[in-house]
């Protein structure tokens, strides 16, 4: 009761070691702490933008939801303070175990539940609760080992803080996520923010504790520990079996790269599918058809030499490749993974005709829009086989000025392709997409293939919705500063002629699915490809 009373008034504890060391010793715990829960803030963002997709909005619910509950923690710590020694071992505890398993709870909840976004929410509001109370619990005790002014205290404290978050926020790209993984990440991350926690209270201020309350701390920390300890000993067949819920029973590889989590599936090349941060990328089923409709519209026309910026699969490059007076393929891919396993795995590299063992492609591994600001010479072709542009975090991929340097980059007659994302099931995205192009510089003629048409499954990253009616694949043909009209007709291997009735209702998809305020454009729907 009489160290309750003096912690209250700012009375001096009795410390094992100086005051000043014990100052040292409180500042270098908030470091870590804050470093901690920098880390789990992070580790929300990531995993929900990779289960989830759009991360802009994920970022936005994590962090909204984070900050308001940070207030409520703070309100939350005021009944701790007369314990705030106590109150800040078990706090830290229960965050060390809620932020440490929170990536494992998430994945799981996706791989068996099919939805992660209450999850998500759930631990944004508990960790956010957490972090917040810790302010001013730190506050009491460093006033408890140094009597000194409430300013002077407010300004370590915060110092200590920010530059934890510093750390924590360039620990977690660049070592971490490279180096431990998403799951394994957080579990580690957590047994420190417990060792911080726990030995800052039991040993600095193991005088303030009640044998009973310092006996619950050893328990709470030791269990905390344990947990996450055995959790990470078992993390990699938790996502074995994770793996084989959310992708089926043939996973082949499985690799975290330092851009995305690359997953191959399948026994063979008609068996084969390629998921990148968990949304399918390839499906052998169906691929030709995605392929085919990208590429062959823009070859009909000059083409010896072509650009593809995405595309590291190869796919895009095989459907060039077979026209023989294509003189050169530049492919501009950001993750090398993607372009070692087109090369090298057996079904990827048989799918793609193995592409890159022709002498006339060249491979370079760089990010697209940076790369396209150098002089390159000027390209006949240009195709953007970028991710759906409504879940890829590269949106400067998408936007005005990067249509500009392809525009650039165009020889006076040449035309370029962008997947545009599903017109059926997300207009406002494709139009969106369409309206850049345009910003850009360059004249549209958009088109697609639909399910309707085409008969094929829309894949989750290169299709629409769930009616098979409205399931699609949409595309963007552009030339510099003129209508692509001649670059629509009838091109590639084996044309098949336009059907009446499928312009007419494509043209009243095209005007239904028209946003209020954009530049009229007509929808010309490709070439129709049977199955052979």
């Amino acid at each position: 009761m009489i160290d309750q009373q003096m912690s209250l008034r700012g009375g001096a504890a009795r410390l094992p070691v100086r005051p000043r060391t014990g100052r040292f010793l409180v500042l270098a715990a908030v470091f870590v702490c804050a470093a901690c829960g920098l880390v789990y803030e992070l580790e929300l963002v990531a995993l929900a933008s990779y289960l989830i997709g759009d991360s802009v909005t994920q970022a936005s619910v994590v962090l909204s939801v984070m900050v308001f509950a940070m207030g409520i923690g703070s309100l939350l710590a005021k009944r701790l303070r007369c314990r705030a020694a106590v109150g800040f071992g078990m706090i830290e505890a229960a965050l060390a175990l809620i932020g440490g398993s929170s990536a494992l709870v998430l994945y799981a909840s996706f791989a068996w539940l099919g939805d992660s976004q209450y999850a998500l929410v759930g631990f944004s509001l508990a960790i956010g609760v957490l972090i917040g109370a810790e302010i001013p619990l730190l506050m009491t005790l460093i006033q408890r080992v140094d009597r000194q002014d409430a300013g002077g205290a407010v300004a370590d404290l915060f110092a200590a803080d920010y530059v934890g978050a510093l750390v924590g926020g360039l620990a977690f790209p660049f070592l971490l996520l490279p180096m431990l993984g998403q799951l394994t990440g957080a579990l580690f991350t957590g047994a420190v923010n417990a060792a911080a926690g726990g030995a800052l209270v039991l040993w600095v201020f193991r005088s303030d504790l009640s044998p009973r309350s310092r006996w619950l701390l050893v328990l709470a920390n030791v269990s905390v520990i344990a947990v996450l300890a055995t959790a990470t000993v078992l993390v990699d067949d938790f996502e074995r079996a994770a793996r084989r819920a959310v992708y089926g029973d043939q996973v082949r590889v499985a690799v975290q790269t330092g851009v995305q989590e690359v997953v191959v599936t399948g026994t063979d090349r008609d068996s084969l599918g390629l998921y990148l941060d968990g949304r399918l990328r390839v499906s052998a089923r169906d691929e030709y058809r995605y392929h085919e409709a990208l590429v062959h519209p823009a070859m009909n026309g000059p083409r010896a030499r072509v650009l593809i910026l995405g595309g590291g699969d190869g796919l895009a490059a095989r459907e060039v490749l077979r026209y023989e007076d294509v003189r050169a393929v530049t492919v501009v891919e950001l993750d090398p993974a993607v372009t070692r396993l087109a090369r090298t795995d057996p079904a990827l590299s048989e799918l793609n005709g193995h592409a890159f063992r022709d002498p006339r492609l060249t491979l370079v591994g760089a990010d697209a829009f940076p790369w396209l600001r150098a002089d390159h010479g000027r390209y006949d072709v240009v195709i953007s086989d970028l991710p759906d542009p409504g879940i890829t975090a590269s949106t400067k991929l998408y936007s005005a000025e990067f249509y500009g340097l392809i525009g650039e980059a165009l020889a006076p007659d040449g035309r370029l392709v962008v997947h545009a994302g599903p017109l059926g099931a997300r207009p406002q995205t494709f139009w969106t997409v369409e309206a850049s192009v345009r910003a850009g510089g360059l004249a549209t003629r958009p088109y697609r293939v639909t399910g309707r048409y085409a008969g094929f499954a829309a894949s989750p990253d290169r299709g629409g919705g769930g009616d098979r009616e409205r399931e699609d694949w949409g595309f963007l043909l552009a030339a510099a500063g003129r209508a692509p009209q001649a670059a629509l007709a009838a091109g590639g291997p084996e044309p098949r002629s336009l059907r009446g009735r499928e312009l007419r209702e494509g043209a009243r998809a095209a005007a239904e699915a028209r946003l209020p305020g954009l530049l009229p454009s007509t929808l010309i729907h490709p070439r129709y490809w049977e199955d052979a």
